[in-house]
Parts: structure tokens; C-alpha cells; sequence
């Protein structure tokens, strides 16, 4: 039907023909009514498009600008709705009817149908379609028959083709469908040419299938019937078909001409993809073309030509030939030379031309560009490199020695992607040269930051070659295992081959680090600190990291050669490096004058900033010590490194800045303190460590200034620390060394520092540290003996009696300086070094709690007497503090210590019962000197404030409390004469209101009257009697205190009266009258037991005529009788209603009642 229609001629159903016929008719002309009413509406489509182009909705797919994006009006809206909603539906109808259709009219038609509505989808910028009906038709070009057609054509015994395939081998055959198909995309390719973007890829890749076929010798083409002319490839110099495309092939690229920018670009970019396959014979010339054209003065065709070359050697390298080229030749390297020889040659080909335009160009524009490019390449692919790796670090090395800061910056960056990416896709042998590429970067001068950087670099290398050599060696190992145990090899064999790998590895792990440390090393040297001491920092940081993975010959190699070396290096500069100041950058000027960066002073010479470095340096040393000792000790020569490195800590504290002392200290300390502790470092370690320090003290005895001030006091607090962890190692002999240490920094102090405390009103600094240390040197269990030395030693710094004392020790200096000499009326101490006092005693009286009983006797008089004497500086200082301290010291032995320990029962019973005495003598002593002359007594008016006058006065009443409280009336074993004295100190304080005259008891301030009358009440208290509260002790107490109570009551109460009547009709001072009425209170209170009563001196007959039906006596009342009736006749009211009362109770104590009347 379409073949008669396309010669204008109708066809039609004969009348005659048979039912059969007519229906057969009747369904062809339905599908021939149906393929023109799809075709319809694909025109119609395209009719709309068209308009919508004429009315300016839609720009011309032929226009020289940039298409738009975005379709506006009625009409293209319309058109772009019905290409959406229908060309599905359209690509499969006409695809399907293609694909059946064997006439040349229909086929004619569906083409026709396909071009229009492909058109249309170009210029309604529909990228889905266009591509959809661009790729079924480019389906229908070129037909390559598969195995089993080709099969069933030459078993064929009708087939006539047969005859006519001259070779299968190519199997290209092209049909008159197929010629039309291809004419029908050169049209579509001609009209849509600047809006088919990624869909030249479709049309190419079809092209290059018809450009194999024209130049193929085995190419066939298939006669379909008489009607049209056979394809063949005529030789007679008429065109045939096969020349005609070829034609329009060449027509269509020449066209390219007239294409926009963006047009050809995308062309390029489609012919880029596929002619991957044909890189290596043309790429030295496409690269050689855009080389000349880098160097064009012409800068937009400069910059085209470089992204062209950027893209290009992107699209080699991302290409899946290249890629699988690459696994191939990986994998296989040894089986298949040639391949890899071939990949070697390809890779290295798309890598040379950057070294080239980088090497060869003047621009640096260029240069910069070829660096781009190279970091492209890098970031993109860097992981399917393999071969040209020394090309690419070669470029970059040549880089870090430019003069640019750009190119440098941009030659980094490549290597940064290496170095974080890249290292595990770099061949073995290439490593080392990575390596030395980031050291020529870090040696730099152009750009700091990029030096900096480059070094911490050094630590990815580092970790690289550690963690992923060791892995790769250990999974190796593990799969030798796993075939041996297949393959049943012998052991010996195995294990021969097992060590080789792993020894093989090793030494190229070794040779890395080597490479590394080597660098790390020359950095260290640099002239600028900023990249010295990071080196530094990375060397040392690399050993203390992974040292224990290092081998002995290693770290022989690195502490020889490395370590040591960088030490005397650093040394040696530091001492002999300019002390000049430097002037900071300069920033401009201002009114004229140049303005410069600050620079902090202690970084403003080159000496200072070598000190630094230095102190790095043994950080780092004191780092690997910490963390590698144990096995360090087990290399050779290390004793003599240990002993060179003492001597060199030595000298450095002695003659070194104060940054350098302090880190050598700490080089030393942190060694021997983090092993100690662990119980695997050798006493001889301690031992000269202690040497050490002892030394450097002894020498700097003499100097005062404020940088040897600070090294000592961080040598007593590495002193005090190194106790504290390795006390269980100590003998008595380092122990004594350690105390005597401590001695000579204590008494050099005091010499040095003797208008400190005057000036500044605190504790020097190094006394200060002493004081924080002492706490930290009590003496371990097992030397126990030698805390009499440590008590000793520190109580020669609390006042002394006479300064003579100290003769035996030779302290001239501490005696001149702490003491003045004793005029018979108390200790006077000055006020230089008294604060030291003030801060000690606190301390030694915790050491002295904590110290084992039976080391304790053998201070305990010394420790009591010297509290007393810092108790008495009261007198001269009533407002200072150390006696204050030394009373609040002295009451927690006796409440902690003193009345709580017992004679023990043994051998040294006697000699413990001695001690004891001789402790309750010096406390008796204590109390008698202090609470007699220096508690209770008038003080200036101006000499304390009334807050302090406060806390004294309660200081005192807690002086008695605790010597009435807790001592007298305690179970302890205090001799009877001792008792007797403390009792007696009571009654002198109590006896001071009563013995004053008159005229002065007017004068006296009232709290010396209150602490009288609160002695007194100790004494009341001591002789009465509680329920519940009675022992041996308690009954000797109250038998002595009874008896000077009755004493001191009938002396207040007769003095009382007698001045009364002196007076006459004048009234007595308050505090007399206050006297008497506390004591005729307190006597009508108390009550004794009858252990009390018996010990008064009674009659016989009083004694045994008074009752005994209650343990509760007032016997004592009975001695102060006649007193007590003399004072019935007293003036004062108050005085004669209490004697009135202590009558009656009298009366009841003998018995007498009142008659009854």
C-alpha cells in the first residue's frame, strides 16, 4: 500500500476477490490508516514547533548564540506538554514498526516520523527524548549479526547470500534501512548540531561503527529485492553509497564551523570519549599541538589549549581501557611484560607533557597551569599511577627550588594529596624519593607555612611506613602459613622463605625510616626556629611513638647518630649564638618613625631562640627514656650515653639559661620517676641522679639570683618526687644524703633570702618548696631509724634557747641571721626568716604524728622545747604568728599523742618509762613559762586590735581547757610532782586578781581577770567530784588540786576581809569583790570524793565522826570555817548571803539540824 502510494497510484479491492482477500485487505489498510495517523501526529508536533520558532517562543537550533533554557509562550508551552505526555508511547510504536517494516516507502515514512519528532524534541531542549530517539535510532544504522545468524545464513541451502559474503570475519553488513537510517541521523546531526550537547556521544560512536565499515574490506551490503540497486563499493569511480556517507560524514564535522562555542565543545568533549582507544599512536601529537598553543600570546587560546590538555589527560587516565589495563598489568606484571611494558610507555606519554610545559615555558602562568593540571591529575586519578611516579616527584622537586611563592603553594598541594592519598598506590621504590621531595619542600626559604606543613607531612610518611609495611609483612606471613599447611611443604623449607620476606621488609622498612630520621635530623639544623624545632618535635615523636616497633641495630643507629648528634648541635649553638636583640619585622611607619613586630623578650636573640631548640631537644631525649628505658639499657654503650648525657644535664643547670636547666631537670626526673615506681630501674640510676642534684646545689649555694632560684626549686621538687615513687629503694646512706641535701638548700637560703621575708612579707620561693616537699620525705617502713634525722635537722630552724646551740652544726650564718642572744628575760627572735618558723611547724608537727612510737622518744623533749620557745616569742611579738602556730601545734601532740601512749611492756620498759618522765618534765616546763609569763598579762592598748584581742583571749581560755580538760584530768601516767607543778602553774595564774595591790587590781584590764578566775576554775573542777568520772589518776588530781585550792580560798577570802576593813567605808575594786563571790559560788557548788576528803588536814575525829551514807562530801568546807565566819560582818550584801549559805551547808555536813520549837 505505501509502495503504491508512493507512486501516486490508489489501491483498492477488486468486487470479485474473495472473502479471504478481503480481509487480509481490511487489516492491512486499518494498520496503514493507523501508521498515518501516528505519523500525523508526529507532524503535527513538529508543525507546532516549527510555528512556535517563527513566532520567537523557541530559539532556531540554527541560532549563534547559546540556546535557551527555558521554553516561554503558548505554543512551545503546548509543545513541550505533548512531547512529555507522547513520545514514549510514539518511540515505541515507530521503533517496533521500523523494526518490522522490510519496504523501502514505509520505511521511508517511520524515518521520516523519527526525524521530525527527534527535531522537535532538539528544539523544545527535551534532553530525555532527544536522547531516547537518537539512541533507537542509532540501533537501525549499522547491523552486525551475531553468532547464530551468521550460522544459519551459511547452512542456508536456499539462501543465495551465501555466495556474496566474501569474509565474515569483520560481519558488517548494511541494508537499505540502514543506509537510510544513517542519512536520516546526518540530518537530525545538521539541523540539531548546537543543541545536542552529551548526545553526540550516540551520533559519534555511530559514526565511528560506519567509518570502520567504509574502510573495512570485509564490509557487505544486502540486495533486497529488484527494485533497489544493490549497495556495493563501486571501483569504477561512481559514487555509491558507501560514498555518499562518506560524504556526509565529512560534511558534518566540517560544519563544525558554524557551530557556537559551546557546541564544539561539547563535540570535542564527546570525540575525547571516544577515541580513548586510539590515544597512544596520536597522542604525541594532539599533545604537541596544545604545547605550541600554550605558548601562544593569544590568552584565551592559551587557556583553551591548557584545558584541553587538562581534560584530555583526564579522560586517558579515566578511561575503563586504562583502568583495566591497569589490574591487569598489577596483577599480572610478571606473566605479562609486554602489557606492562606497553602501560608504562602509555602512562608515562599522558604524564611527560606537564613535566615538559612546566620545564620548558617561561610563563609562569603556564607553569602554574602545568601544576594545576598535575594536582588534577592527582586528586582524580592518582590511584591508577604507577610508572610515572619518578616523573611526577621529579617535577615536584623541581618545584620546592622555585623562586615563585605560587608555584611553590601549587607544587605543594600536589604533594599534600600524595603524601594524605597517594602513598599506598607509590611503588616500593619510590617512597624514598617521596621522602626527599617533602624535605626539599620543608628545606624551603620561599614560604614558612608550606615548611612547617611539609614536615608534619613526615609523620603520614612515618606512620605509613610503620603501620602499612608491617601489616603487609604480617598478612604475607599469615598466607606463607596458610599454603604451607596446603601444600605440606617441610618446615625448614617454609620457615626460610618466611624470614627472608620478613627480613626483606624490614630492612626496607628500616632504610625508610633511616631516610626520615636522616631528614628530621638536617631540618634540626635549620636557621629558623619555627621549622628546627618542629623537625625536632617530629623526630622525637616518632621515636617515642613507635620505638618499640624498631629493632636494636635501629636504635642504636638513631640515638648515635640522630639523638645525640642533634643534642651537641643544639648545644653548641645555643652557647655560641648571638645575644644581640633583634628588632621585629617592620609592619610601616608612623609620624615618620618605623613601626616593628613585637617580639616577646625571651625570644628576641638568636642565643634565646637556640635555648628553645636546646630544650626541645631533652624533651624529646626524656620522652624516649620514659618510654623506651627498659630496653635501652639493654643496647650498647648505652651506660656511657647515660653517663655523657648526666654531665651534660650537669652543666646545663649550672651554666645554662633558665629554660635549658629546667628541661634538663625534667630530662633526668621524668626518666626516673616513671621507672622507679615500676620497680626496673637499677639503684645506680637513683644514685647518680641524686649525685647530680646534690652537686648543682652545692655549687649554686653562692648565687641568689632569680633563674637559680627557679632550677632549685625544681630540683627540691624533683627531689621530693623521686622519694615519693622510689622510697622502696632507698637505703639509709641515700636517705641521709637526701636529708643533708635538703639541709644545706634550707640553711643557703636562710642566708641568701635574710631581708626576703623583711621585704616582700612572705616565704622566698626555694624555702617555699622546701616546706611543700618536706611532707613527701617522712621516712618509709624500713627507715624508720632515720626519722629522728629528719626531726632533728628541721627543728634547728624553730628559735633556739641560745644561739650557741648551733655551734655544733657551724651555722654562723643561720645563727646571725635568725637569732638575737638571750638577755634572761625570754627568747627574742627577729623577724628575718621567722616566717620560714611559722610555715615549719605546722609541718613538723604532722611529720612528728605520723613518726612510729618508738622513734618518737627519742625527739619528743627536743620537739616540746622547741615549741615552748616559739611559744614565748609571744612577749615581743603578741601579735605575730608563730607562737600562735606552736600553741595550736603543742596542743595536738598532747591531745594526739602525749595522754593517749602508755609505757609498752618489755625489755625497754625502763627506758621508755624514763622518756616519758622526761616528756611531762619539758610539757610542765612548757606550761609553767608560758601560761605564767606570757598568758593573762596587760598588754599596750595600741598593740592589738579588738579582733585579735578576741581570738587571743580565746587562744588562752583554750590553752587552759586543754591543760584542765584534757591532760590533769585524763588517765595518763604523769609523775606526782609533775602534777603538783602543772596544778601549782594553775594557782599562780589563779592568785594574780588577790596578790595585786589595791591600787593596781583598779588598773587591770579585764581579761587578765578573767583568765585568773578561769585558772581558778580548773582548779575547782579538778577537785570536785562526777559521777562516773574517777580513776587512779583522777584521785591523785583531785588529792593535790584539793588541797591548793583550800590554800588559795582561805588566802582570797582573808585578804578580802582584811582590805576591806583597810578601806573603811570605801567600796573594794569590782575585780576583788567579782573574786570573792566567784570563789563562795564555786565552793557552795562543789563536792569531793571521800578518797578527797581523807587527804584534808582534818581532825581525827571529824574525819571519822562525819557520815558516810553519800559519796558526795563537802568536807573541804570545813578548813575554811573560820574564815568563812569572819565574813558574816561583811559590808557587801551579796558576800554575806553566801557565807550564810556555806554555813548551812556545814551545819548539814557534821550532822546539826535546828531544835524544834
Amino acid at each position: 500500500m505505501f509502495s503504491s502510494k508512493a507512486k501516486g497510484i490508489e489501491w483498492s479491492l477488486d468486487t470479485d476477490a474473495s472473502n479471504a482477500t478481503v480481509l487480509v485487505a481490511s487489516e492491512a489498510h486499518a494498520i496503514t490508516l493507523a501508521i498515518e495517523g501516528l505519523l500525523g501526529v508526529v507532524f503535527a508536533v513538529a508543525t507546532l514547533t516549527d510555528e512556535a520558532v517563527d513566532d520567537g517562543e523557541l530559539e532556531s537550533p540554527r541560532c549563534d548564540t547559546d540556546p535557551a533554557t527555558k521554553c516561554t509562550g503558548i505554543t512551545a508551552t503546548l509543545c513541550v506538554s505533548i512531547v512529555d505526555s507522547t513520545w514514549l508511547t510514539i518511540l515505541d510504536a515507530l521503533s517496533l514498526i521500523l523494526m518490522k517494516s522490510q519496504g523501502e516507502a514505509i520505511i521511508l515514512e517511520i524515518l521520516k516520523g523519527y526525524q521530525a519528532f527527534t527535531q522537535a524534541c532538539g528544539v523544545i531542549r527535551a534532553v530525555e527524548p532527544l536522547n531516547s530517539f537518537l539512541a533507537s535510532l542509532c540501533k537501525f544504522t549499522i547491523y552486525i549479526p551475531n553468532e547464530a545468524e551468521k550460522r544459519s545464513v551459511m547452512m542456508s541451502p536456499s539462501s543465495k547470500r551465501a555466495e556474496q559474503l566474501v569474509d565474515q570475519r569483520e560481519g558488517i553488513v548494511l541494508t537499505p534501512k540502514n543506509v537510510q537510517a544513517l542519512r536520516t541521523l546526518f540530518n537530525i546531526a545538521h539541523r540539531l548540531q548546537n543543541v545536542l550537547g552529551p548526545s553526540w556521544v550516540l551520533v559519534l560512536e555511530t559514526l565511528s561503527a560506519l567509518d570502520r565499515a567504509i574502510h573495512s574490506p570485509h564490509a557487505t551490503a544486502q540486495e533486497v529485492s529488484t527494485a533497489v540497486p544493490k549497495l556495493t563499493k563501486d571501483s569504477s569511480g561512481q559514487y555509491s553509497d558507501f560514498n555518499i556517507l562518506s560524504s556526509l560524514n565529512s560534511q558534518l564535522f566540517e560544519s563544525s564551523a558554524l557551530m557556537h562555542v559551546s557546541a564544539v565543545q561539547s563535540l570535542l568533549s564527546a570525540l575525547r570519549q571516544l577515541s580513548c582507544q586510539w590515544v597512544e599512536p596520536l597522542w604525541g601529537d594532539i599533545v604537541g599541538h596544545f604545547l605550541e598553543l600554550a605558548d601562544s600570546p593569544n590568552p584565551q587560546l592559551q587557556t583553551m589549549a591548557l584545558d584541553a590538555l587538562d581534560k584530555s589527560i583526564c579522560a586517558v587516565l579515566g578511561s575503563n581501557q586504562f583502568q583495566e589495563n591497569a589490574l591487569s598489568s598489577s596483577v599480572d606484571a610478571s606473566n605479562n611484560l609486554i602489557g606492562a611494558s606497553k602501560l608504562r610507555s602509555l602512562e608515562c606519554a599522558v604524564i611527560s607533557p606537564l613535566n615538559d610545559l612546566y620545564s620548558l615555558s617561561q610563563s609562569s602562568e603556564v607553569r602554574a597551569a602545568s601544576l594545576k593540571i598535575l594536582l588534577h591529575v592527582l586528586e582524580r586519578h592518582g590511584e591508577k599511577l604507577h610508572y610515572s611516579w619518578p616523573n611526577i616527584l621529579e617535577m615536584l622537586r623541581s618545584v620546592a627550588h622555585a623562586s615563585e611563592k605560587d608555584l611553590i603553594a601549587l607544587g605543594f598541594q600536589s604533594l599534600r594529596v600524595i603524601m594524605n592519598d597517594g602513598l599506598p598506590n607509590i611503588p616500593a621504590h619510590c617512597l624514598h624519593e617521596c621522602i626527599d621531595v617533602a624535605g626539599a619542600y620543608s628545606a624551603q626559604k620561599t614560604e614558612l607555612n608550606i615548611s612547617l606543613t611539609a614536615v608534619g607531612l613526615l609523620w603520614t610518611a612515618i606512620d605509613f611506613i610503620v603501620k602499612t609495611i608491617m601489616q603487609r609483612t604480617q598478612e604475607e606471613l599469615e598466607t606463607d602459613l596458610r599454603d604451607h599447611e596446603t601444600r605440606e611443604e617441610p618446615t625448614d623449607s617454609h620457615d626460610k622463605v618466611t624470614n627472608v620476606t620478613f627480613s626483606s621488609d624490614t630492612v626496607q622498612r628500616d632504610r625508610l625510616l633511616v631516610s626520615v630520621f636522616s631528614l628530621l635530623h638536617k631540618l634540626g639544623a635549620d636557621e629558623r626556629p619555627e621549622v628546627r624545632n618542629s623537625a625536632i618535635r617530629m623526630l622525637f615523636q616518632t621515636l617515642g611513638s613507635h620505638g618499640q616497633k624498631l629493632s636494636e641495630r635501629m636504635w642504636e643507629d638513631c640515638l648515635w647518630n640522630y639523638v645525640f648528634p642533634t643534642l651537641d648541635h643544639a648545644s653548641h649553638l645555643a652557647a655560641t649564638s648571638s645575644k644581640d636583640e633583634w628588632q621585629g619585622k617592620e609592619l610601616g611607619t608612623r609620624k615618620g618613625i618605623a613601626v616593628h613586630m613585637l617580639i616577646h623578650h625571651s625570644r628576641n636573640t638568636a642565643q634565646k631562640q637556640w635555648d628553645e631548640t636546646l630544650a626541645l631537644v631533652l624533651g624529646g631525649i626524656a620522652r624516649i627514656l620514659r618510654s623506651s628505658f627498659p630496653f635501652l639499657r639493654s643496647l650498647r654503650n648505652f651506660q656511657s650515653g647515660w653517663e655523657s648525657l648526666l654531665v651534660f644535664v650537669k652543666n646545663s643547670i649550672l651554666n645554662g639559661s633558665k629554660e635549658v636547666a629546667l628541661a634538663a631537670i625534667n630530662c633526668l626526673q621524668s626518666t626516673v620517676v616513671s621507672h622507679s615506681s615500676k620497680g626496673n630501674l637499677p639503684i645506680t640510676y637513683i644514685k647518680s641522679v641524686l649525685d647530680i642534684y646534690e652537686d648543682v646545689l652545692q655549687k649554686s649555694e653562692n648565687s641568689s639570683d632569680h633563674v637559680t632560684g627557679k632550677v632549685k626549686q625544681e630540683i627540691l621538687h624533683g627531689l621530693g618526687e623521686l622519694y615519693s615513687q622510689a622510697q622502696g629503694m632507698f637505703d639509709n646512706d641515700m636517705y641521709k644524703k637526701l636529708i643533708l641535701v635538703v639541709d644545706s638548700t634550707i640553711r643557703e637560703a636562710k642566708i641568701t633570702n635574710i631581708t626576703f621575708e623583711a621585704d616582700y612579707g612572705h616565704v622566698p620561693p626555694v624555702q617555699r618548696t622546701i616546706l611543700e616537699i618536706l611532707p613527701l620525705l617522712r621516712p618509709a617502713a624500713h627507715l624508720s631509724s632515720m626519722w629522728i634525722l629528719l626531726l632533728v635537722t628541721l627543728l634547728h630552724y624553730l628559735p633556739a634557747d641560745d644561739p650557741a646551740d648551733d655551734k655544733e652544726d657551724d651555722r654562723e650564718g643561720v645563727r646571725n641571721s635568725n637569732h638575737t642572744h638571750n638577755n634572761g628575760e625570754g627568747l627574742i627572735l627577729n623577724n628575718t626568716n621567722s616566717l620560714f618558723a611559722e610555715k615549719l611547724v605546722p609541718v613538723l608537727v604532722d611529720l612528728f604524728l605520723q613518726a612510729p612510737v618508738e622513734e618518737k622518744y627519742n625527739v619528743f623533749p627536743n620537739l616540746i622545747r622547741s615549741l615552748g620557745r616559739c611559744m614565748t616569742t609571744r612577749r615581743d611579738d603578741p601579735d605575730g604568728t608563730l607562737w600562735r602556730l606552736a600553741v595550736e601545734g603543742f596542743h595536738r601532740i598532747l591531745i594526739a599523742d602525749v595522754r593517749k601512749l602508755k609505757p609498752a611492756s618489755g625489755t625497754d620498759l625502763t627506758n621508755t618509762r624514763s622518756s616519758r618522765i622526761q616528756v611531762w618534765k619539758e610539757v610542765a616546763d612548757v606550761y609553767d613559762l608560758f601560761l605564767v609569763g606570757h598568758c593573762g598579762r596587760a598588754l599596750p592598748s595600741n598593740a592589738l586590735s579588738a579582733t585579735a584581742h578576741q581570738t587571743t583571749e580565746s587562744l588562752e581560755m583554750k590553752i587552759l581547757d586543754v591543760l584542765g580538760d584534757e591532760i590533769l584530768r585524763s588517765d595518763t601516767d604523769i609523775p606526782l610532782d609533775i602534777l603538783q607543778r602543772l596544778i601549782s602553774t594553775l594557782d599562780r595564774c589563779a592568785s594574780r586578781t588577790c596578790c595585786l595591790p589595791l591600787e593596781t587590781v583598779e588598773l587591770m584590764p579585764s581579761h587578765c581577770s578573767r583568765f585568773s578566775l578561769t585558772c581558778l576554775k580548773k582548779i575547782f573542777s579538778l577537785s570536785s567530784y562526777e559521777m562516773g568520772d574517777w580513776n587512779l589518776s583522777r584521785s591523785e588530781v583531785s588529792k593535790i588540786s584539793i588541797m591548793t585550792l583550800m590554800s588559795r580560798c582561805d588566802f582570797i577570802l582573808g585578804k578580802f576581809l582584811t582590805d576591806e576593813n583597810d578601806l573603811g567605808v570605801r567600796s573594794l575594786p569590782p575585780a576583788r569583790v567579782e573574786e570573792v563571790t566567784f570563789v563562795l559560788q564555786e565552793l557552795d557548788r562543789l563536792v569531793i570524793h571521800p578518797e578527797t576528803a581523807l587527804a584534808l588536814p582534818l581532825h581525827t575525829h571529824l574525819k571519822e565522826g562525819v557520815s558516810k551514807e553519800t559519796m558526795k562530801r563537802r568536807s573541804h568546807l570545813l578548813l575554811l570555817f573560820p574564815s568563812l565566819c569572819e565574813l558574816v560582818m561583811s559590808r557587801e550584801s551579796k558576800v554575806r548571803e553566801l557565807v550564810q549559805v556555806l554555813l548551812r551547808l556545814i551545819a548539814a555536813e557534821l550532822g546539826l539540824q535546828k531544835l524544834s520549837t
